[in-house]
C-alpha cells in the first residue's frame, strides 16, 4: 500500500513553520525529520508513524487508534501508529503532529 498523499499534504501544512524540516521516503512512507530526526510519517500502511519520548508511550496508547509500532514482532516504545479515524480533522492531526516535531527537535542534529 501507498502513502496517503493526501495526508502527506496535510502533514507538510502543519509542519511547513518547523525549521531544519526535510522529508525522505522511509518505511513505505513519506518521513518527515526535524534535523535528521524522524519526526512523523504517512505511513505505507496508513494513517501515522508518529516517534515520541519512549516514556510516553504506555500513556498515549489506546489501542484502538494509537498503538506502539511493531518491528519483527516486537513492540518498540518510542514510537506509534496512529489509524486515519485518529486524525480525520487538523486540530486531532496538528495534536500528533506537534508531539513528533517537539520530540524530534529535542533530539541532537544528525
Amino acid at each position: 500500500m501507498a502513502y496517503d498523499e493526501d495526508l502527506a499534504d496535510r502533514i507538510r501544512e502543519a509542519t511547513s513553520a518547523v525549521d531544519g524540516l526535510t522529508e525522505k521516503r522511509m518505511f513505505g512512507g513519506l518521513a518527515f525529520l526535524v534535523n535528521g530526526n524522524m519526526a512523523v510519517a504517512a505511513s505505507g500502511q496508513g494513517g501515522l508513524l508518529l516517534r515520541v519520548d519512549p516514556g510516553r508511550s504506555e500513556e498515549l496508547v489506546d489501542d484502538v487508534a494509537v498503538t506502539r509500532m511493531e518491528m519483527r514482532g516486537k513492540e518498540m516504545d518510542g514510537w506509534l501508529r496512529i489509524t486515519d479515524a485518529a486524525v480525520e480533522n487538523d486540530a486531532e492531526l496538528r495534536r500528533w503532529v506537534d508531539l513528533g516535531v517537539g520530540y524530534a527537535g529535542s533530539l541532537p542534529p544528525k
